[in-house]
């Protein structure tokens, strides 16, 4: 067990990235989030969007409190109170951090934005936590407490995703895109001012590390503004591309969007 977590150090040698074993970690994963998302999403479909919230809030609170573990943990575990600051849940791949209580807390447009949210950003930062992790896969075996304990919450994210399109609670409307946006807008603003006053690189606003960020990080020479909003613009053109395909979807289906 003490291994496990990576009390003092681990021992093994990390498989790495893009081993079999890392495959295969990461395949098990997804393959138990879809079954769980469908099951589950289809169970609830029929039911009224009070019942189906519950499964939003229970994933919220999950979210919440494993994020916030894994923050003490790690500060725990390394000895140093420091290393909270670096382990804030503003990554990309924490977006859901703040989507899940909106999307399972409020509600009229907001949650239905919050929850279009969640759909957009879930499976996106699932995949890429997971199958693109390489910095993590490089550095932690992959049954390691970091791997797995990231894989699930990654995972639960996702599962929230499919589970919101399955279900029926999606809605994707054109006169919400501008909440989407401000939450998206939001969320950057925050993890800006973390970066700033650190100083780290959450959500890359601050340099690409090694990333495709370096492509548009080096057309603006490293520039501090015009390269964080760069980063920005192109999560507004994911999240319009998103809707767009969505509305594409619609109107060759001939379904009407829900007023």
């Amino acid at each position: 067990m003490k291994e496990f977590f990576g009390i003092d150090g681990y021992q093994r040698t990390p498989e790495g990235y893009m081993s079999w074993q890392h495959l295969v970690f990461a395949t098990a994963f997804m393959i138990a989030m879809i079954v769980l998302a469908i099951l589950v999403g289809r169970k609830e479909k029929p039911k009224d969007l009070a019942s189906k919230n519950k499964v939003i809030v229970v994933c919220a609170i999950a979210f919440v409190v494993l994020k916030l573990f894994d923050m003490a943990f790690c500060a725990i575990r390394a000895h140093s109170a420091r290393l909270l600051l670096i382990k804030l849940p503003l990554f990309m791949c924490d977006l859901q951090m703040f989507a899940l209580p909106l999307a399972a807390f409020t509600k009229g447009r907001l949650k239905e934005a919050s929850l279009d949210f969640v759909l957009i950003f879930g499976l996106l930062g699932a995949m890429m936590g997971v199958y693109a992790a390489g910095q993590n896969f490089a550095a932690y075996p992959v049954l390691s407490y970091d791997n797995v304990f990231s894989a699930i919450t990654h995972s639960l994210g996702g599962f929230a995703a499919l589970y919101v399109a399955i279900s029926g609670m999606m809605s994707m409307k054109k006169k919400n895109i501008w909440i989407t946006f401000l939450i998206l807008i939001g969320c950057c603003a925050i993890a800006y001012v973390a970066d700033i006053l650190i100083p780290y690189n959450y959500m890359f606003l601050m340099r690409g590390d090694g990333t495709p960020y370096d492509i548009f990080y080096n057309l603006v020479k490293g520039n501090r503004v015009l390269y964080p909003l760069e980063v920005v613009l192109l999560f507004m053109l994911y999240v319009g591309v998103f809707y767009l395909v969505t509305f594409l979807i619609r109107k060759k289906t001939g379904k009407k969007e829900n007023a």
